[in-house]
């Protein structure tokens, strides 16, 4: 498995970014996948997942009406569009894989290396 991330940046309050992550080593389209973000000194939090077939998504409370997760599955890719930002959304940003398709709580059995969002006026 192996999923590498990219989009990240710096961004002030109220602006957007968008984060892509490229997939390979495993049949895509039968996973879902997430983001998740590990901020400075604090454990990794989950932040968005959407099913193998894209048919639906969910989100942390903290992200909700800000954040989209998408994913194309013809270019084994997931995005993670993020406007609105803010502050304490200041993170590394690893994409990640499930181990079912459609899970009813999103776990994640690989991760790639992790994009930095600094979001700062």
């Amino acid at each position: 498995v192996r999923l590498v991330e990219s989009g990240g940046g710096l961004a002030q309050p109220g602006g957007s970014l968008r984060l892509s992550c490229v997939a390979s080593g495993f049949v895509f389209d039968t996973y879902a996948m997430s983001w998740a973000r590990q901020a400075p000194g604090k454990g990794l939090q989950w932040v968005a997942g959407i099913y193998a077939d894209g048919s639906e998504t969910h989100y942390q409370d903290s992200v909700k009406g800000r954040f989209t997760i998408s994913r194309d599955n013809a270019k084994n890719t997931v995005f993670l569009q993020m406007n609105d930002l803010q502050p304490e959304d200041t993170a590394l940003y690893h994409c990640t894989k499930d181990n079912q398709a459609r899970p009813l709580v999103f776990e994640y059995d690989s991760w790639g290396p992790g994009t930095q969002v600094t979001v700062s006026s």
